[in-house]
């Protein structure tokens, strides 16, 4: 008579297959850790073409306009409040990403890979957006949760999911590329002419711009961005004047000497948190500028402004460059 023998069945582990890597809305997304030092770990396309990786999966948010915070006094006679002022707040991003490697190793690597690259400590992660077309905006944000990780329907042997979660301090987006424009201005001859004769005087022109005289500046973000100056000597006196009239001046010395001598370069960045008059050496202007500069941003759209410059002997240059930002990734 035979014995029925029962054989335990062998324990399967838990695999989901992976799935197709796409294009994420058209637009391929990667981070890059330590303050945009690290390396750089995609997220739309298979790294290298081949498991394992990490895809970015539907249901990301946070990603278009910023929250706002407002700001408002309340009044003992009237109903309701009064509206006072605005600003974009910090910015909550969640990015869903599913990591699948080809065995037990491979996804624990990868998984140590995305430990390293978000820790907090370690810095700021550079989220990074690329269209199609090649254009590219990126978001500054800080690590703050989301890969505690769940075994069971949130992990498997080779695979698990997360809800990454980030914030922006600075909640806007920025272009990748700088618009830039320049100016150069100046004959090239000392202020008395050393190759015609004295009399009769003749006066080279030394004045970058009339005064009055004005200039269109485009911006193509969805905020003011905030511009970044280069003035290049010889340079006696300059006014920088912006749309609402905001200036940032500085008169020529009293000693009749160049405010910004030949072969210097003056650098004025206007951006909040920085705010610095430098020159090329590191010399401070500050207090070489007229009293209370009024540093102007560039608003979007066209910004109508006016630059005048006096030069020394030769011929100067100013140069206006700006980082565009945008409420969005798209």
């Amino acid at each position: 008579m035979a014995i029925p023998v029962r054989v335990k069945a062998a324990s399967v582990p838990n695999v989901l297959k992976p799935p197709t890597p796409v294009q994420w809305g058209h637009t391929s997304v990667s981070l890059i850790g330590g303050s945009g030092q690290g390396e750089e770990i995609p997220l739309t396309v298979l790294n290298g073409g081949s498991w394992p990786a990490a895809i970015l999966q539907p249901g990301a948010t946070g990603l278009d306009m910023p929250p706002f915070a407002l700001f408002s006094d309340d009044s003992p006679n009237l109903d309701g409040s009064i509206y006072r002022n605005a600003r974009a707040a910090a910015r909550e991003i969640m990015l869903p990403v599913y990591l699948h490697g080809i065995d037990r190793q491979t996804v624990n690597a990868l998984k140590r890979k995305f430990f390293q690259a978000l820790n907090p400590k370690r810095g700021y992660t550079v989220l990074k957006f690329t269209e199609g077309s090649g254009r590219t905006r990126t978001i500054s944000a800080y690590y703050k949760g989301g890969m505690e990780g769940a075994e069971g329907d949130s992990a498997g042997f080779t695979w698990a999911k997360y809800g990454l979660t980030f914030t922006a301090m600075d909640p806007w987006f920025y272009q990748s590329a700088w618009q830039t424009s320049k100016w150069a201005f100046g004959a090239g001859e000392p202020f008395l002419s050393t190759t015609r004769k004295f009399f009769p005087v003749q006066l080279s022109d030394g004045v970058l711009g009339d005064a009055g005289e004005s200039l269109v500046i485009s911006n193509a973000g969805d905020i003011e961005a905030w511009p970044v100056w280069k003035l290049s000597g010889p340079i006696k006196s300059f006014s920088l004047v912006g749309p609402d009239g905001s200036s940032i001046t500085a008169s020529p010395p009293a000693d009749g000497s160049d405010l910004v001598a030949t072969g210097r370069v003056l650098t004025i960045d206007t951006r909040p948190g920085i705010k610095t008059v430098k020159d090329d050496r590191g010399t401070n202007y500050w207090a070489k500028l007229d009293t209370n500069p009024e540093f102007w941003s560039v608003e979007p759209g066209d910004t109508t402004a006016s630059i005048s410059v006096v030069t020394g002997s030769a011929k100067a240059s100013v140069v206006l460059t700006f980082q565009p930002r945008y409420a969005s990734y798209v």
